[in-house]
Formats: C-alpha cells, sequence, structure tokens
C-alpha cells in the first residue's frame, strides 16, 4: 500500500485549493457549523498568539523536523473545519483521498503550579484584556510565557495527535497541517487559547488590574477591591466573571 505521503502526485496549487473548496461545500451542507481555517497572504499567522504558538512547537527538535509537512496544506486550505474546547482539538483535513481525514490533538492542562506562577508575575503588569489579547505586555512576560517547559505553551510531551489516515507516521501532514491551524484559530481569537490551556484568562486580567488600583489608589487588599475589578473588567470587555 502506498501510502498518502509516499510518493506523492504533484498537483497544482490552484486545483488544490479547488478541490478544497468544492470539499467545504460539501461538508457545510451536512455540517453547516464548520469552520475552516482560511489563510490569507504569505504568512500562516500574524498575531503574537498565532506566532508564539507555532514558534513554540517549530522550537522542539522532535516536531522541527516534520512540522513543516503541514505548512502547505494549511495554505491552500486543506484544514476543512478546526474546532477548539478545553485540553482538545479536532479538524477534518482533506488529503488525497476524497474523504477528509479526522484529526484530534489533545493538550495536557496547564498545571495549577505553573499557572499560579504566571498570574503573580503577571500582577500589576497587564494593563487591559485588549493589551494581552495583542501581545502588547513587557518583554520579561514574553520571555515567561514562552519560556520551554514552564511557560504557557506546551511542550511535546503534554501533546498527544492522532489522525484516520493509514500514514503510521507520528506527526502525518494532516495533523501538522492542523497544528498549524490551531496558530491559525489564536489569530481569530487569542481567547481560544485559554480556553485550550483550561485556565481562565481573567484571573490574570483582574489580578493585574487590581495590583495596579492598590498601587494607584492606595486601597487595601480585600474581597472589595476584587469585586471592584471585575466589575470594570465585565463592563468595558463584556465578559462574565465568576464572582464565587
Amino acid at each position: 500500500m502506498v501510502y498518502d505521503d509516499e510518493f506523492p502526485e504533484y498537483v497544482p496549487v490552484a486545483q488544490r485549493k479547488k478541490k478544497a473548496e468544492q470539499a467545504i461545500a460539501k461538508l457545510k451542507k451536512k455540517i453547516p457549523s464548520i469552520a475552516p481555517v482560511v489563510i490569507t497572504g504569505r504568512v500562516i499567522t500574524k498575531t503574537w498568539w498565532g506566532k508564539s504558538w507555532s514558534s513554540n512547537l517549530e522550537s522542539y527538535a522532535d516536531y522541527s523536523n516534520r512540522i513543516d509537512r503541514g505548512r502547505s496544506y494549511v495554505r491552500h486550505g486543506a484544514v476543512l473545519d478546526l474546532k477548539i474546547t478545553e485540553g482538545n482539538v479536532t479538524a477534518l483535513v482533506q488529503g488525497s483521498s476524497s474523504k477528509p481525514y479526522q484529526v484530534d490533538i489533545t493538550i495536557a492542562p496547564l498545571s495549577k503550579e505553573t499557572w499560579d506562577a504566571v498570574v503573580k508575575e503577571c500582577a500589576g503588569k497587564i494593563g487591559s484584556l485588549q493589551e494581552l489579547v495583542e501581545g502588547q505586555f513587557p518583554k520579561g512576560l514574553t520571555e515567561l510565557f514562552t519560556i520551554q517547559g514552564k511557560g504557557l505553551f506546551p511542550a511535546p510531551k503534554e501533546i498527544t495527535l492522532g489522525c484516520s489516515c493509514p500514514d503510521s507516521a507520528k506527526m502525518c501532514k494532516h495533523v501538522a497541517a492542523a497544528l498549524y491551524g490551531i496558530g491559525a484559530r489564536f489569530d481569530e481569537d487569542a481567547a481560544l487559547f485559554f480556553v485550550l490551556r483550561g485556565v481562565r484568562v481573567d484571573d490574570l486580567i483582574s489580578e493585574s488590574l487590581a495590583q495596579k488600583s492598590q498601587s494607584l489608589l492606595g486601597k487595601p487588599k480585600g474581597r472589595g477591591r476584587r469585586v471592584m475589578v471585575d466589575a470594570d473588567i465585565s463592563e468595558v470587555f463584556g465578559i462574565e466573571l465568576d464572582q464565587s
């Protein structure tokens, strides 16, 4: 048997894109909620969170030699559907077969120890949710977020990969395309990063703003301060915070 990754027949880019568009149109009739990954321009990711996700994966030796296999796939629209939930990513990726392959990626939750340390270090250093989303924070936090093994981004040992294709490789082209697709999805909504890692982004923001509020207003620590800051966040950014 010749696998999808062995001796692939050359297919023009225009033909690949057309095939992907036809597959998406067909899938939408059955699954109206499908969310294809659409790449515009020459780069796959543009925002700090999207770029940092891809850079993190590429920084590991056991991923760097294989993840590039998915670049052309995601660029040409082969990721027909990609959904992110807590600790899990599911995707449909078009390969050489007429039927798209099912990709399942599981991400271990961020440890409480790591998250608590990050929240503590961020206190007073992030001015708003918008700054966090746009990656506009001090260089020290950039290093904290991306440090291997201790930051916010997962290491390969925390990632479990699966694909329905016949390729026996741990990371086939379809999985690699989905991994890049995750970064592209973070470009659209950076909050999905925190959903995937199983942590509450409002913990990070409220603690940071509370620290700034204390510094500026000289008010004592306590529940009243937290409630005030949470109320401000909810009003300004339209997000509901758990007051319990």
